[in-house]
């Protein structure tokens, strides 16, 4: 990330930063990994501390399934319609495991009535249909199809949607969600052979100062229960911030792919990096140009890794029988390929116009009770010709 600011701020940390009314704004430190990682400084009306009540906290959690084995799997989540209310009732994981939990959100309403916090992990959302805003004590940021919303923890954030239908796919990290380091210089500036850059970063644009007194209700999620926290002053009552740790978009759009000669392994797609598993974009490109290139992925045997493909756009060449919205697990211990028929059909052709986003966790996943409704039975034996 990059340094930012909106609204005022006082010329030093930790110093008096005086009211119009002879008080003092209440400063509030937003850091990450402690005090190691990054941070950002808030400037309030109100302190972030005063709360009016706390209400009863509500379960909020997905059991995992036991016993379910060793095996590819394919969940036919294309048909899928409205998932719930709201934002957060509409949640629907399906994947999960002590680093990350991967769900589907598609709600029926257009706008949240409460604020929501995520207190045990960073939240990336990929929008794969729906545009609107993401409303924060950061401000006011655009969100589009094809975004992908960084959220970090704690962060107190509202959506607002232009319109129905909104599709949703929800990644939260047990560790922070970065750029990779391998694209990053020893001062964290993206490098030159990165697929994007900091052009790219959309950060919000537009300070909201909520003054009035009220009601507001702050959902906050932990330890997989939703706590209800009742203030009678806005969580947006900032007057500026700065520093470097704000939630952010970035487009699959944006996305500029790297090929060569040969088919390109995986990590060329990398888009962020966490703990313990790492996103990847899979956009529009130019196969590879050697004179006897195979297009088509190589048979690839899984020794560190289990992998998850979304399919937002476009037909994948390889794969047979998934379509639109769907997932795809190929777990860690057993080789996965192309389908039948794909390697021969992909010789000769010379572009994909396929978007997907493929999480790779270092852990196992684990389905969710949920994900069994749409589970492919047939998926596994998928490669018997």
């Amino acid at each position: 990330m990059y340094y930012h600011r909106l609204g005022n701020i006082p010329p030093k940390r930790h110093t008096q930063f005086p009211q119009p009314d002879g008080g003092l704004y209440k400063e509030e430190l937003v850091s990450s990994r402690g005090f190691s990682g990054i941070y950002s400084n808030l400037y309030h009306i109100n302190a972030p501390t005063r709360v009016k009540s706390v209400g009863q906290s509500e379960s909020y959690d997905s059991p995992i399934v036991k016993n379910y084995g060793l095996k590819h799997s394919h969940l036919n989540t294309s048909e899928i319609g409205v998932t719930g209310t709201d934002f957060l009732n509409a949640r629907l994981p399906l994947l999960k495991n002590a680093d990350v939990t991967l769900s589907l959100c598609n709600p029926q309403s257009e706008s949240m009535d409460y604020f929501y916090k995520n207190a045990e992990g960073d939240e990336v959302i990929y929008i794969h249909e729906g545009s609107g805003y993401l409303l924060s004590q950061f401000g006011k940021l655009r969100i589009n199809k094809g975004d992908y919303v960084i959220i970090p923890r704690t962060v107190i954030f509202q959506l607002q949607w232009d319109q129905a239908p909104v599709r949703l796919l929800i990644i939260e990290s047990a560790g922070p969600v970065e750029t990779p380091t391998r694209y990053r210089n020893e001062l964290g500036q993206l490098l030159e052979h990165a697929p994007f850059c900091e052009r790219d970063i959309r950060p919000p644009s537009e300070l909201i100062t909520q003054k009035e007194q009220g009601e507001y209700l702050v959902k906050i999620k932990k330890h997989g229960q939703l706590h209800h926290y009742h203030y009678s002053h806005s969580p947006f009552d900032l007057v500026g911030w700065d520093g470097y740790l704000w939630p952010y978009a970035f487009s699959i759009y944006e996305f500029e792919p790297i090929t060569g000669r040969i088919h390109q392994p995986p990590p060329v797609h990398q888009t962020f990096q966490a703990q313990n598993f790492v996103i990847c974009s899979f956009v529009p490109r130019l196969f590879d140009y050697h004179p006897l290139s195979i297009p088509a992925p190589y048979n690839h045997s899984n020794i560190d890794s289990d992998e998850v493909l979304f399919y937002a756009e476009g037909d994948f060449m390889s794969r047979k029988g998934i379509s639109r919205g769907s997932f795809t697990l190929h777990p860690g211990g057993i080789p996965h390929g192309p389908h039948p028929g794909t390697v021969e059909k992909s010789i000769g052709a010379k572009e994909t116009k396929e978007y997907a986003v493929m999480v790779d966790t270092f852990n196992p996943l684990y389905l969710t009770e949920h994900a069994l409704e749409y589970l492919d039975a047939n998926y596994p034996m998928s490669w018997t010709e």
